[in-house]
């Protein structure tokens, strides 16, 4: 039993040939004296013709297949009889008539219709995933998916770079989203921690003397998921030594550039363009923008300061920011339809949301508190125009930038303004620390091994910049890389230095004794030699599902989870035996078997 080719392969070449091929049976039409069966593998669908004039054995036991039966077929391959073509199928203008047919495998009634899976709930795909990959989208996205990672593996590998494999069990560091703990038998009381990084390995990898590491690997966090989020997720993880930023983006410019090429024979203009953190977040309201379309945030609180209404006062007072957006051509919506906005608005975080329609002059009820002139010059700053109508936001600076952030992406696809294609943005800049008011203390922006720029360094080890709003002024050497908004990678020249990375610690308000609990052994190894160095991590979940055009990350994972880090296939994670538990040591508070997952 040897195929001789794939379903998909067969050509008018193989016309007069006899070959054999397996696959699963997609669809069965039975018209009286043949049987036709769209027979499906990996490549694609061939159709089979079951015909008594042919094989009357072979014929009869057609009479009992059913869709996902696994079957094996053998015969002559003709060309259809002309008017029965199927020009949209690559093996459309060829049949094979079938001699032999064997079923190596029959299949249950099927949970949902394979032509209709893709209509079946989420839920249900995920508990029957081994049925939902057999869909044709699903095994092309795992199909880029892979051919991405060979890529990319290729392509590092030319530059120098060494795979090393970094450790599934570490130890907890606990500076960001939750750890997965795995207990130690062998170690009463004690848990290794799943790694939401290499980030620790990767650096001491670099003071090992390899200098150029990279990783295709799997990381954990804990942590709550959204569409673009998984428990488990796949890092392109890499690390270069006397290196600069320039390096790090010139490597990674290079690679998607190749990637795009050899995978979608797309070509991705260098270098990308740039923003600076605090540019991207006055322009857009936040570090990730879409650059595929304009509706840019504009500031308004000169000229709302102009006018009597009172909401815009009070925030200006208050130390708050008023900025708007162009709603472009939405003058004719009506008040239910701003009413909707406005309840999307609040659900972004706002207090409301002000409009002045720009129709036969301006329409509001905020109108009246402004002079013509000034709702002009908002008009000419926003380039809104007659049948436009503009958004305002005001309240704190955070709320105002998230709030018009999430309804700028909102109507740029309700207008349909977003364009096609890719487009690469790098952030730079970042400012080293963000304060956290709830801890009142200052954390990293991004982690805590993360190098100031060049001239801060020195007024980061002075006396003179120990205030709050002077640590606040410090930047980063780090850049983050987006891709039609969303982040796909981030990473930053690491802090090399001893006194440098001390004083991080000092300002994180992390202890001496709980920097060498945590992370000892990075310091240690700083101690012998290490060189600058820097890198980055890509998500190529992230990166894959923009390059296929899928909605979720989950559809680019063989095996994902629910959003409640549920596997619906495996049932993981489950209750395990007492045994278990006390061969580790551990007790349940909560009753076996009384949690129950929901979907």
């Amino acid at each position: 039993m040897v195929r001789d080719k794939w379903c998909g392969e067969i050509r008018e070449s193989d016309i007069g040939s006899n070959m054999s091929l397996a696959g699963w049976v997609f669809r069965r039409r039975d018209h009286g004296g043949l049987i036709f069966v769209d027979l499906r593998d990996r490549s694609g669908i061939a159709q089979v013709v079951f015909s008594p004039d042919v094989s009357k054995e072979a014929h009869e036991l057609a009479h009992d297949l059913r869709g996902e039966f696994v079957i094996f077929v053998s015969g002559e391959v003709r060309r259809r009889p002309e008017g029965t073509e199927n020009p949209n199928l690559p093996t459309g203008m060829v049949e094979l008539y079938a001699k032999k047919l064997e079923v190596l495998n029959e299949a249950a009634p099927l949970p949902f219709p394979m032509e209709e899976a893709s209509e079946a709930s989420e839920s249900l795909r995920l508990k029957y995933r081994y049925l939902d990959m057999r869909r044709p989208e699903l095994q092309h996205n795992l199909i880029v998916r892979h051919r991405a990672a060979k890529v990319i593996r290729d392509y590092l590998d030319e530059k120098g770079f060494i795979e090393v494999e970094t450790p599934m069990l570490t130890k907890s560091t606990p500076e960001g989203a939750r750890d997965y703990l795995v207990p130690s038998r062998l170690n009463p009381g004690h848990f290794y921690a799943l790694p939401q990084s290499p980030q620790l390995f990767k650096q001491i990898l670099m003071v090992s003397g390899l200098e150029r590491y990279f990783q295709v690997v799997k990381c954990f966090r804990d942590e709550d998921l959204r569409a673009d989020r998984q428990p488990e997720f796949t890092q392109i993880d890499m690390e270069m030594s006397f290196v600069d930023r320039e390096d790090v983006i010139a490597v990674i410019e290079g690679m998607i550039k190749r990637l795009f090429k050899n995978v979608l024979d797309v070509e991705i203009g260098v270098p990308f363009e740039r923003l600076g953190f605090k540019e991207s977040m006055e322009r857009f309201g936040n570090d990730k923008p879409d650059m595929r379309f304009g509706l840019e945030l504009k500031e308004m609180a000169d000229l709302a300061a102009k006018g009597t209404f009172k909401v815009f006062l009070d925030a200006i007072r208050s130390g708050g920011r008023i900025k708007a957006i162009n709603a472009k051509g939405m003058a004719g919506i009506s008040r239910k339809e701003i009413d909707v906005l406005t309840e999307e608005a609040q659900s972004f975080g706002a207090k409301g949301l002000a409009w002045i329609k720009v129709k036969n002059g301006f329409e509001s009820p905020i109108a009246k508190f402004f002079p013509e002139e000034i709702l002009r010059q908002m008009a000419e700053r926003l380039e809104a125009s007659e049948g436009d109508m503009m958004l305002f936001v005001a309240d704190r600076e955070k709320v105002v930038h998230d709030a018009l952030s999430r309804m700028r992406l909102e109507l740029g696809k309700r207008l349909n303004l977003i364009k096609d294609g890719f487009k690469f943005l790098w952030v730079t800049d970042y400012p080293l620390l963000e304060w956290v008011e709830e801890e009142e203390r200052f954390a990293a922006m991004h982690h805590p091994f993360t190098s100031p720029m060049d001239g801060d360094i020195e007024k980061m080890l002075s006396e003179d910049i120990s205030d709050r709003e002077g640590l606040a002024s410090l930047k980063a050497r780090a850049y983050d890389i987006v891709l039609n908004g969303c982040e796909i990678g981030g990473g930053s020249i690491r802090i090399h230095r001893m006194d440098v990375q001390k004083k991080m610690f000092e300002i994180l308000k992390i202890s001496e004794d709980e920097a060498k609990l945590k992370f000892g052994f990075l310091l240690d190894a700083l101690e012998y030699g290490a060189p600058p160095h820097g890198g980055i991590a890509l998500g190529l979940d992230r990166l894959v599902m923009l390059m296929v055009g899928a909605h979720s990350i989950r559809d680019v994972i063989a095996f994902p989870k629910t959003q409640k880090a549920v596997c619906l296939m495996s049932g993981a994670p489950s209750t395990v035996e007492q045994k278990q538990m006390r061969e580790l040591n551990i007790k349940v508070d909560i009753p076996l078997g009384s949690v129950k997952f929901s979907v």
